[in-house]
Formats: C-alpha cells, sequence, structure tokens
C-alpha cells in the first residue's frame, strides 16, 4: 500500500493515500490514453463535463471535456486528472496549475484539518463540501503557490462497482460497494 506522510504540529505521521492529479486544457482523455498505453490497465472511471449538474449549459466545446478520469499506475496509486473548463471561472491553464497533490485521509475531521492548515494564507478554489460525486472535497492554492484536492469518501479503498446507464438523453452513473447488488452480466 501506498501512504503519504504528514508531519504535524505535534509529530504525528498521518497515514493517507496520495495522488497525482493533473489539470489540461481539452487534451486530457488524449493524454491518459497515452498514458494508459505506458502503464497498461484500464480507467477506473472517466465523467464528462457534461455529464455534470448543469453540465448541458456549458458551452458546446467544453461540454465534452473530461471532468475527471482516473488510472491505476502501480499499487494502490491513481493518476487523476481533468480539462480545465474556462467558461466557468476556472484559470486559464498554465505551467504551475496543471498539477495538483490530491490527499485523501481516512476522516472527515482529518480532511477539515489538512484542507484549513494547508490552505492558511492561501487561495482557495473550493471550500471543503460535500460533492455530488459522492466525496467530501475542497481545493486550493497553498501560500507557496501549490495546488491540493483534499477527497474524504468514508468508502475510499474499497472496490466499487461503477455501472453507467443510458436514462433517456442523460448518462447515469451508478456506484455500489455491494457486488450481490449488481448482476455482473449487467456491466
Amino acid at each position: 500500500m501506498f501512504y503519504g506522510f504528514v508531519s504535524c504540529s505535534i509529530n504525528k505521521i498521518i497515514t493517507m493515500k496520495v495522488n497525482p492529479y493533473l489539470n489540461f486544457d481539452g487534451q486530457a482523455e488524449e493524454a491518459f490514453k497515452f498514458y494508459k498505453s505506458v502503464f497498461g490497465g484500464e480507467f477506473t472511471g472517466i465523467m464528462k463535463m457534461k455529464d455534470a449538474p448543469g453540465g448541458d449549459e456549458l458551452p458546446m466545446a467544453e461540454q465534452n471535456h473530461v471532468m475527471h478520469i482516473s488510472l491505476p499506475i502501480g499499487k494502490d496509486i491513481l493518476l487523476m486528472g481533468s480539462d480545465v473548463a474556462s467558461s466557468v471561472g476556472n484559470p486559464t491553464l498554465k505551467t504551475g496549475n496543471n498539477m495538483y497533490v490530491s490527499l485523501h485521509p481516512e476522516s472527515r475531521a482529518e480532511a477539515d484539518r489538512l484542507f484549513n492548515s494547508l490552505s492558511a494564507d492561501g487561495e482557495i478554489e473550493m471550500p471543503m463540501e460535500d460533492q455530488f460525486w459522492g466525496d467530501y472535497f475542497g481545493s486550493f492554492f497553498d501560500k507557496f503557490g501549490i495546488g491540493w484536492m483534499v477527497n474524504f469518501n468514508s468508502n475510499y479503498g474499497r472496490q466499487a462497482i461503477v455501472k453507467f446507464e443510458l436514462r433517456g438523453n442523460k448518462t447515469w452513473v451508478i456506484v455500489t460497494f455491494d457486488p450481490e447488488s449488481v448482476n455482473p452480466k449487467e456491466l
């Protein structure tokens, strides 16, 4: 298992998952297909901007951009990424804001502590809030300009089954952690 270590003021060692998160200007899917050709494996998930709440209100050019994609590149290490949607106020992509350190602490309280401590005197992009995809999530640039994402999900690390269903003109993403609730032939 891969662990990240953070030194706290009381010199306590915290264990959590740490994943690189890359941002692109419309090339996330192309880049991740390339990374897949290098590392092998299968994507653990890909979600387009148009599939997010309000995604149909984005300019057509951004609707097919990647909101989130992830690829296992080692034991318990995910390479994750997305495209930047400038129409909703995201900053223009440039070297320095195209990569984040994504932290996955083991508790909501630890997520808040990390977010508040690391973002002090920095710039908050998204405050810690429950998100539609199920994580308690926030992102920011610390006072040194380093991008951070803090994600807490009580099911993180458990094997998830992801199923996509077309309902009308919408694609629904169904996630379950109970293999008995999904017929494998349906997947």
